[in-house]
């Protein structure tokens, strides 16, 4: 099991303090979440990667549906590169009511999963290098060779983490196009439910199924007590055994100020509930 921290707020400058801490602290990986106006998730991974060494940066999560996939390509194969190999790409259709009406995004759901699609086909494609062509419904990409960057350092590609919808199988093909699963829980009516260890177990079974002996990422979120580490390990242990690689810890629900800030700053000290045989 490795260890996340979901950074919730604070501009970039805070962002790269916190994820100083987070390395020290013994946290695998700081992610942020990626706004439609706001504080830039990429200035802000930019600026922890340039005060850590090791530590993974992510983002929770990229809705590739309102962004220009070459932009978006260019910022996390720079990233990368900058960073010697440590970055992670968490995508999804991202929810509508952070501010895609406001901004005239679009808010169709069949149509930002198939901008997610061909988002996803251009970004790995241009990963990839030059010569690159695309012909999709919403976008037409001709071969160009003006300065192109570099690829990102990992290969054959940054991670990229998909949001999935268990049993629906739709929504889980497209997980398993790529390298890990941020798992939602729906039933027959589309209706939210807890992601509970024995979920977590069959989409462990039904994702080595499909790609056997193959390298794939679960993803689960939670809270833990950092002062309680019995009670966290308690916690974080099911969903372990149950076949999880990775637990983010994620408040999203703290207030956006100083005083949550303090708050995130004190759990990322305190650090992962790390097993023993890490």
């Amino acid at each position: 099991m490795k260890y996340g921290f979901v950074i919730p707020s604070g501009d970039a400058r805070t962002v790269a303090n916190l994820a100083k801490t987070a390395e020290s602290a013994n946290w695998d990986a700081i992610f942020v979440w990626e706004p439609v106006w706001g504080i830039d998730a990429w200035v802000s991974l930019t600026a922890a990667a340039m005060v850590t060494e090791r530590l993974r940066l992510g983002t929770m999560i990229t809705p590739i549906s309102r962004m220009r996939p070459w932009k978006l390509a260019s910022e996390t194969a720079t990233l990368d590169n900058l960073s010697g190999g440590r970055v992670i790409l968490g995508v999804g259709l991202g929810a509508v009511d952070t501010g895609f009406h406001a901004f005239g995004e679009v808010t169709d759901r069949q149509t930002r999963a198939e901008l997610l699609d061909e988002g996803l086909d251009i970004l790995t494609g241009l990963w990839r290098g030059q010569p690159f062509r695309y012909s999709g419904k919403h976008y037409q990409v001709t071969e160009c060779d003006f300065f192109p960057p570099p690829p990102p350092v990992q290969q054959p590609r940054i991670p990229i983490w998909m949001v999935g919808a268990w049993h629906w199988p739709k929504s889980m093909a497209r997980a398993l196009r790529y390298d890990g699963l941020l798992p939602n829980v729906l039933d027959a009516n589309k209706q939210h439910q807890p992601l509970t260890p024995e979920a977590v177990a069959a989409m462990a079974a039904f994702i080595q199924a499909n790609k056997p002996n193959e390298p794939f990422d679960i993803v689960v979120e939670g809270e833990t007590p950092g002062d309680k580490p019995g009670e966290a390990l308690a916690k974080v242990r099911p969903y372990a055994e149950a076949g999880a690689t990775w637990w983010l810890e994620a408040r999203w629900q703290i207030s956006r100020d100083a005083a949550g800030l303090q708050i995130i700053e004190e759990r990322i000290k305190q650090g992962p509930p790390i097993f023993s045989e890490k």
